[in-house]
């Protein structure tokens, strides 16, 4: 198959034109004319990802962050990672494919995926968005109902369990029951008054400082999971979705992505 057969896959599952304006998705690098040996699956496009990837004779990623993102004004081997991952690609052909906010903004997306985990029911969009290119009901993360009432440490206990957490941040505690939850998955401070609104018990998502948690208001509980542990789900979506699509073919996940924040 070509990358363009393979973009054309990805696209009509998690299209382009319900990203995000500010977002760059879609093929970052690469031939569209290019025959696709192997495909490797991962988080974030480095160069030791890049490495695995000529290890394993893969000439095609598909990574859920952008590799590009940010104006680039050079391109030299002695720049930043961006800039020598980029060489490296060209270099060795390999096609970089970045799905990021269509991924976000889709109704069955990575919010959607998260949410089918930890067992929330009735799903709907948290931030709706009009599309017209798309009958989608599309919108940034995603709220719904526990199936049963829970006490907040018993939340918070099933949200480590399922989410295999070791660590975790949340607001206060208001000594009420956990019925009603929203999450954003990855940096998601931006929709903590549009939770509120929502009513909802909790909110999940990630990257929250120290400010935002007086957001909450006493009104939510507010669930900081981590960035990267919000999001390590992603690999298996979507090799899950082209495993369907494209079944004789080899899709393999990165070994290199972990989690670049440590703890003592």
């Amino acid at each position: 198959m070509k990358v363009s057969e393979i973009t054309e896959i990805l696209d009509k599952w998690m299209p382009i034109s319900i990203a995000e304006d500010f977002d760059n998705v879609g093929l970052l690098i690469g031939d569209p004319n290019c025959e696709v040996k192997n495909i490797l699956i991962t988080l974030d496009t480095t160069l030791n990802v890049l490495d695995e990837a000529l290890d394993k004779d893969c000439n095609m990623i598909i990574s859920y962050h952008p590799i590009i993102f940010n104006a680039i004004k050079k391109i030299t081997s002695n720049s930043g990672y961006v800039q020598k991952s980029i060489i490296k690609a060209v270099k060795n052909n390999i096609s970089v494919y970045c799905i990021h906010t269509s991924l976000d903004n889709h109704p069955e997306g990575i919010s959607y995926f998260l949410s089918k985990k930890i067992g929330l029911k009735n799903t709907t969009p948290l931030i709706p968005k009009e599309n017209n290119n798309t009958t989608l009901k599309i919108g940034m993360g995603i709220k719904g109902g526990m199936k049963d009432p829970m006490e907040e440490d018993d939340f918070l206990n099933l949200l480590k369990e399922k989410l295999n957490l070791k660590y975790l941040r949340h607001s206060v505690k208001l000594d009420k029951k956990i019925s009603k939850v929203s999450i954003v998955v990855g940096s998601g401070s931006f929709a903590i008054k549009n939770s509120i609104d929502c009513n909802v018990d909790a909110f999940i998502t990630s990257d929250l400082k120290y400010h935002n948690f007086f957001e909450a208001d006493n009104k939510a509980l507010l669930v900081d999971i981590g960035h990267y542990e919000s999001e390590n789900h992603i690999k298996l979506i979507i090799k899950e979705f082209l495993s369907k699509k494209i079944p004789n073919f080899t899709l393999l996940l990165s070994d290199q992505n972990i989690n670049p924040v440590n703890y003592y």
